[in-house]
């Protein structure tokens, strides 16, 4: 079995190891609340702040890297909301749920633990380079069209209240914290004293197989109930157009070898417990966003296989 295979492996199995445990009733459903909360709230912020205390970023190219990245999301976006509207006959605002669910990435459950265990450290200096404007890029766009379209045509849109409810969101966030604490403490230029690195060190060394053990309990509660083929729709713009999109433009605006292989892998991964909590947010979609992120991870176990070979054989 080649190294590559086996980490794919290994990342979706602890993900499945999640699933059976809840599947079987070894742990109880509130279990998992516990330890995804865990791994957001506590060992992923202090991953993120040691990476941004300890990181070199030389050689990458973060303005190129957004670029692409985000230019493939809002594409996605606008073909998930037209499959989810047009095709399959649903409202504007389930079609914002089908829009989020075929192009926000599970980067941190998921996309944390599997880019360290493919690309190691360099590679999550690029994935942390990400994160840092993916969370609240994201946000702010499903917040406005909250805004928008969750409010009713009888209240108006204040564009104060869109800013304060990001604003709100943005700096309570966790991982937000955790990476603005690590470039402030970088800033300094102080080395962290020895305690202090071995705390850190003790829990952020477990965020990658917490964090995907938490993933597969919520796959069990959450399973599939309906709305298959929208599901699948989406699941395929999502594991398939979006990671292509991804890889044309950082292609076309050469990116390092390195960085183009992270955000197309990126990309490539599954949708997370955004898209389903935006949904609940809407009150619409939510059995469409909790199947297709169900099916999508699923299905992932095999469709990034194939564009982690993809990528190193173009790059």
């Amino acid at each position: 079995m080649s190294p590559l295979t086996e980490t794919v492996l290994f990342v979706f199995s602890l993900v499945a190891l999640g699933y059976l445990t809840g599947l079987t009733g070894y742990l109880k459903p509130a279990s998992g609340d516990g330890i995804s909360e865990f791994a957001i709230n506590v060992a992923m912020p202090l991953l993120l702040f040691r990476t941004m205390v300890n990181s070199d970023f030389h050689g990458v190219a973060p303005w190129s890297l957004w670029g692409a990245y985000f230019t493939a999301v809002a594409m996605t976006w606008a073909a998930g909301h037209l499959v989810t509207t047009r095709i399959f006959g649903r409202d504007a605002r389930t079609g914002i749920v089908g829009g989020v669910s075929s192009s926000f990435s599970n980067v941190v459950l998921l996309g944390i633990p599997f880019v360290l265990g493919v690309f190691g450290p360099s590679g999550f200096e690029v994935l942390s380079l990400l994160v840092s404007v993916h969370l609240p890029t994201m946000m702010m766009a499903s917040i406005i069209m909250f805004e928008i379209f969750g409010r009713g045509d009888s209240e108006p849109v204040h564009p104060l209240r869109i800013i304060q409810s990001f604003l709100r969101r943005l700096f309570t966030n966790p991982l937000i914290i955790g990476i603005l604490a690590g470039l402030a403490w970088r800033l300094t230029g102080t080395p962290l004293p020895n305690l202090a690195t071995r705390l850190i060190d003790a829990l952020a060394d477990t965020a990658g197989p917490v964090a995907l053990f938490a993933m597969g309990l919520s796959l069990r509660r959450f399973g599939i109930s309906g709305n298959i083929r929208p599901a699948l729709a989406l699941s395929v713009l999502k594991l398939f157009l979006m990671p292509a999109l991804v890889l044309g433009l950082v292609w076309l605006l050469g990116l390092p070898p390195l960085t183009a292989k992270v955000a197309v892998v990126v990309a490539a991964l599954p949708s997370g417990i955004n898209s389903y909590l935006i949904a609940v947010q809407f009150n619409t979609g939510q059995a469409l966003a909790s199947n297709q992120m169900t099916i999508a991870t699923a299905s992932a176990v095999v469709t990034t296989a194939f564009w982690l070979t993809v990528v190193l054989h173009v790059f």
